[in-house]
C-alpha cells in the first residue's frame, strides 16, 4: 500500500479529481479544531520524550490489536513484558508480520499516514522492514521535536477536548491553561459512571460525588452534585458533556419516581426495568442541565461493550471487542426532545455506529430541531468510505450545516493529524463530485468546505 500520492483518497474521475484537489488545498493546513477525544492531559503536561513506537502506534489502540487478535495473535503477545522476553522490538516485529492483514483498513492507512506524516518514512512494513523501522521510529522519539508539545504545535491543534471523570480536580488542565502551549486543551464532562446503575460501583460512585460537594443523599442532592461537578469544569474551559449509553432511550419523569428510582438504585434493589428508566431519565435531567448551564450535550449510543466475557476478564475494556447494535432513535429521543428540543441555545450532538440510522432518523431529526445535530462517523465508522456514505446519507436531507464537523474521537495522539486530514479529503471529494454534476457551484463549496473544518465545529461546539 505504498500510497503517497498527492491526491490519495480522492475521486479517480481526472475531472472530479483536480476539482476536489483545489478544494482540499484549502484546508489542508488549516488548524485542527478536535472537540471530542481522549487524550490524557497529562501526556502535554508532562511533555516527556514517548519510550518505544509499540507504547505509541499500537498499545491501547484496539483498532489494531482486535485484528491481530482475529488473525490468531494472543493479546498478551502484544504487550511489552521484559520478564517474559517480550521487549518492543518483539511486539513491533509480530504486528510487521501481519501488517498484510491491514491492507484496505482504516488503521492500516492511519499508521502508514503517521510513518510518513509524522517521521518522514515511506518504507512499506514487513518483516524484512520491521527493524529498521522501529529503530528510525525509537531515534526520532529521543529528539526534542517528538516530544507531545512540540507536535502538538506542529499539527496545527487550535482546541482539543479531553474526556474527564466529574470528580477530577482538573489541575492538569489548570496547569496546561496557564502554560504556553499554543492552544486551548479543554475538559469535558463524562458521568457515566455515576448515572448507569450498571457501571462497577455505582453506589460507591454515588456516594464519593456526594461527599465531594457536600450534598444530601437524595435525588435533588444528587443532581445538585452533579450540577456542582458541572459547573467546576465550566470554569476550567470545558464545552461539553459527553454520555456513552447502549440504548438511545429518554424518559421524563416527575420528581417523586425519579426520588423512589434514585433511592432503589442506589440501595441495589432496582429491577432492570427500574434501572432502564433510571438511564433514560438520567439523560433527560443532563439535558435540563445543559439548557441551564449551556454545556452541549454529546451522545454516543449503541455500543455492547465487553463482548468477549473470556477477554474482559484477561485484559479489562477497551480490548478490541466493543461491537456496535442496531439503535433506534426517534422515538428514544423524543421525551428529551419534547422537553427542551426547541430551547434557543440547546446544542445535542447525536452519533451512531449504525449507519441505517443517518437518512431515515439522524438527518431528519437534524433537518426540524434547532438544537440537534449529526455527530460525525464514530468508532468503525470513521474511515474513508465510511465518512463519504455518512455524507452521502445525511446531506440530501440536512444539508452541511446541520453536522458537527469531523471529531476524531482518539487516544491515540499521532493519529489526529492523519483522522482530520482524511475528513478533508473525503469531504473535498464529495463536494467536487457536486460540482462536476451540476448540483452545487464552485463557490458554494468552497464556502461549504472552510466551514467544515472551521465555522461548523466552533458554532456546534460553542467555541
Amino acid at each position: 500500500m505504498h500510497h503517497r500520492d498527492a491526491a490519495r483518497l480522492l475521486p479517480a474521475d481526472p475531472t472530479t479529481r483536480s476539482i476536489a484537489l483545489d478544494l482540499y488545498e484549502r484546508v489542508a493546513t488549516a488548524p485542527i479544531i478536535s472537540p471530542h477525544g481522549h487524550v490524557p492531559p497529562e501526556l502535554l503536561l508532562q511533555d516527556a520524550a514517548s519510550s518505544d513506537p509499540v507504547a505509541l502506534l499500537l498499545t491501547g489502540d484496539h483498532y489494531v490489536t482486535r485484528l491481530l487478535h482475529a488473525s490468531g495473535v494472543d493479546l498478551g503477545d502484544l504487550i511489552v513484558d521484559p520478564a517474559a522476553g517480550r521487549d518492543g522490538r518483539t511486539v513491533w516485529r509480530t504486528l510487521a508480520a501481519h501488517w498484510h492483514v491491514f491492507a484496505g483498513t482504516a488503521s492500516g492507512y492511519w499508521i502508514e499516514e503517521e510513518l510518513d506524516g509524522v517521521f518522514g518514512i515511506t518504507a512499506p512494513l514487513g518483516p524484512d522492514t520491521a527493524d529498521r523501522i522501529f529503530d528510525e521510529i525509537s531515534a526520532a522519539l529521543a529528539r526534542p521535536e517528538f516530544r507531545p508539545r512540540a507536535l502538538f504545535a506542529r499539527f496545527g491543534i487550535e482546541v482539543l477536548a479531553t474526556t474527564d471523570d466529574p470528580l477530577d480536580d482538573l489541575s492538569a488542565h489548570a496547569a496546561l491553561a496557564a502554560s504556553d502551549l499554543p492552544g486551548r486543551v479543554l475538559p469535558t464532562f463524562r458521568p457515566d459512571r455515576y448515572l448507569d446503575p450498571d457501571a462497577a460501583g455505582f453506589a460507591d460512585n454515588v456516594e464519593r460525588l456526594l461527599g465531594a460537594t457536600g450534598r444530601a443523599g437524595d435525588f435533588a442532592g444528587y443532581l445538585g452534585a452533579l450540577e456542582d461537578r458541572r459547573a467546576h469544569f465550566i470554569r476550567h474551559g470545558a464545552v461539553s458533556a459527553d454520555h456513552g449509553v447502549e440504548e438511545m432511550l429518554t424518559l421524563d419523569l416527575d420528581p417523586g419516581e425519579g426520588e423512589r428510582l434514585f433511592q432503589a438504585v442506589v440501595a441495589g434493589t432496582a429491577n432492570d426495568a427500574g434501572r432502564r428508566a433510571f438511564r433514560a431519565h438520567m439523560l433527560v435531567q443532563m439535558a435540563r442541565m445543559s439548557v441551564d448551564d449551556g454545556l452541549v450535550m454529546t451522545i454516543h449510543p449503541g455500543v455492547h461493550r465487553n463482548h468477549s466475557s473470556a477477554t474482559f476478564a484477561g485484559f479489562g475494556p477497551d480490548t478490541g471487542h466493543d461491537i456496535p447494535v442496531a439503535t433506534e432513535f426517534t422515538r428514544g429521543i423524543r421525551p428529551l426532545l419534547e422537553r427542551y428540543g426547541l430551547e434557543r441555545d440547546f446544542h445535542l450532538v447525536l452519533f451512531a455506529v449504525d449507519e441505517t440510522t443517518y437518512s431515515r432518523e439522524l438527518a431528519p431529526l437534524a433537518g426540524f430541531y434547532p438544537s440537534v445535530f449529526i455527530g460525525a462517523p464514530w468508532w468503525f465508522l470513521d474511515a474513508p468510505d465510511a465518512i463519504a456514505r455518512h455524507r452521502a446519507a445525511i446531506t440530501e436531507t440536512a444539508g452541511f450545516s446541520r453536522s458537527s464537523g469531523f471529531i476524531d474521537d482518539t487516544r491515540a495522539f499521532l493519529s489526529i493529524p492523519a483522522r482530520h486530514d482524511t475528513a478533508r479529503r473525503v469531504e473535498a471529494g464529495f463536494l467536487a463530485r457536486l460540482i462536476v454534476e451540476g448540483r452545487i457551484r464552485v463557490d458554494a463549496a468552497e464556502r461549504i468546505i472552510d466551514d467544515l473544518v472551521d465555522a461548523i465545529p466552533r458554532k456546534v461546539f460553542k467555541l
